[in-house]
């Protein structure tokens, strides 16, 4: 049943990655979220096969798996997510460059980051002050998220901003239990906590996309009735 429900989470994870992904893509030209959302899908793809065909910590795809794990917990799901966001609380329209550079920065931290996942943290050293970064920067992300909520909830978007401020409060509790806190109930291989970790960021995927749909069509609505914007800031 624990192999079931992992399954599942992450297959939703993977269909939420892909197709959202194209979708930002597609609809909003958001290069950002789009392929954020894809290296995601890939990621759970990837730890799928793994865990399916082999499930040894000597596979290439264990590397692989841990490699996507460091890129998007140290920029992917932090910076270039805010980035991303930005172009409906901001209206902040990245180039071309800024989008490779990003990505860039983010394969760099993967490389550099991947070999101090599961190391020892009570040695301390710099496996531990990883781990830290990674909390830090999630509750900074989280920060914005939380404006992003505000943001939402102004422009009359309410169900939006409440799912978008629990799927965070509960990606929030992930990304700090994932190195401190092991769930003292679960088995060796971590089922129960990689089951609820796949299914929040899946779940993430799919609630943020309806809330940036939602601010983008209010953008849009308002830039097609200048008086009402006017009206609505004043």
């Amino acid at each position: 049943m624990r192999e079931a429900l992992f399954l599942l989470a992450d297959l939703w994870m993977i269909f939420v990655g892909y197709f959202y992904g194209w979708r930002f893509i597609r609809r909003y030209g958001n290069y950002l979220l789009g392929l954020e959302l894809m290296v995601v899908a890939t990621s759970g793809s990837n730890f799928l096969l793994w865990s399916l065909l082999s499930g040894d910590s000597g596979s290439p795809m264990y590397a692989i798996a841990y490699f996507f794990d460091a890129f998007s917990r140290s920029v992917g799901i932090t910076l270039i997510l805010i980035m991303g966001l930005m172009q409906v609380t901001h209206r902040y329209k990245p180039s071309v460059g800024v989008d490779v550079g990003v990505f860039g920065v983010a394969i760099v931290a993967g490389l550099f980051l991947r070999p101090f996942h599961g190391a020892d943290l009570h040695t301390g050293g710099i496996a531990f002050w990883v781990a830290v970064f990674y909390v830090v920067v999630n509750l900074l992300t989280a920060v914005f998220l939380g404006y992003f909520v505000k943001r939402l909830w102004d422009a009359g978007a309410k169900w939006p901003a409440i799912w978008t401020g629990l799927v965070t409060a509960a990606a929030t509790t992930i990304a700090i239990t994932y190195d401190f806190f092991p769930l003292p109930f679960d088995d060796a291989s971590r089922t129960i906590f990689y089951t609820a970790a796949l299914a929040t960021w899946g779940t993430q995927g799919f609630v943020y996309f309806r809330a940036y749909r939602a601010l983008h069509e209010r953008n849009a609505a308002l830039d097609a009735n200048p008086a009402r914007a006017t009206e609505t800031l004043a």
